[in-house]
């Protein structure tokens, strides 16, 4: 289907726009606080697409929404944003981007899981072998496991975030396959609930930043066009493809985090880790072959 095509181009696209976003949050954590960055990144956006919001005829469609959508749409919120991204910000602030990125790839696994039993959608024995072939190149990038203990709060964010990203991906994908709202209206109320959290937390929790001009560029520029734009355009995204097929092509970040890493940012890649990249890389394409007959049916009935 075109519409298909169109959207996994579109999705690749926004990708390749977050994988951006973590060489520029490396770069801003060098004066701003983890929590507080994120807040910050994510409530400019807010208020950025609340602006948009108001000029678009999707405003009405808010008054009618029902408490019980309204409730889903501030959890989606709470995980994607305030728990999955800021424990992405707290992640890279204490580990390299490439680490994080890997550590973030289980997601597709995990999503991958969750649809069997949220969504009814079943994965083949192909995905399954592509989905263990993602483990194996995991465990040649880490193995042997020797985690510096200034590292240990870093890996344990990971996880969080990894979680949370996997429970908001199905969430996301379920509230925006039913078609039933406009992508805008679910990326400003689930972006604002989230974004408050964060910044609320950041500013709580962590001292007070130092702000300069290169670090309110970077929270503009992440908030505008990383953000805004791209946050919007995946909801978007989110009404054609699947929950697994969304989480695996976010998983193509593997290609760019590193290659940006060290031209930007000036991390390393040893050979045994390029490899893990390289095979884990191949097991999430080997994911996305599938062509989900079953589902297809349900959406476009």
């Amino acid at each position: 289907m075109k519409s298909h095509r169109i959207a996994v181009l579109q999705a690749l696209f926004v990708v390749f726009l977050w994988a951006t976003s973590w060489v520029f949050v490396k770069i801003g954590l060098k004066s701003i606080p983890p929590l507080t960055f994120a807040g910050l990144r994510y409530f400019t956006a807010f208020l950025i697409l609340v602006a948009v919001l108001f000029f678009s005829e999707a405003k009405y469609e808010i008054k009618q929404l029902p408490n019980k959508m309204w409730r889903r749409l501030i959890l989606l919120g709470i995980l994607m944003y305030a728990a999955t991204q800021g424990a992405v910000f707290v992640t890279l602030a204490y580990l390299p981007a490439v680490t994080t990125n890997l550590l973030m790839s289980f997601s597709a696994i995990g999503v991958a899981t969750l649809s069997i039993f949220w969504l009814a959608e079943k994965p083949t024995w192909m995905q399954w072998g592509g989905i263990l072939l993602a483990i194996t190149g995991a465990m040649i990038y880490f193995l042997p496991v020797a985690i510096p203990q200034s590292q240990i709060l870093g890996v344990l964010a990971g996880l969080v975030g990894v979680t949370a990203n996997v429970i908001s991906s199905v969430l996301g994908r379920e509230i925006n396959r039913a078609e039933a709202h406009h992508p805008l209206v679910v990326t400003v109320i689930s972006m604002g609930a989230g974004s408050v959290i964060l910044l609320l937390a950041g500013l709580g929790i962590e001292e007070p930043p130092v702000m300069n001009l290169q670090g309110w560029g970077i929270i503009i520029w992440l908030a505008l066009v990383n953000t805004a734009l791209a946050f919007t355009l995946w909801n978007h995204i989110l009404r054609t493809l699947t929950a697994t097929e969304s989480s695996v092509i976010g998983g193509t970040m593997m290609i760019w985090v590193p290659i940006l890493a060290v031209l930007f940012i000036g991390e390393s890649v040893t050979i045994k880790e390029i490899a893990g990249l390289i095979i884990t890389g191949m097991g999430t394409l080997i994911v996305q072959l599938r062509k989900f007959p079953s589902s297809r049916k349900r959406m476009d009935a």
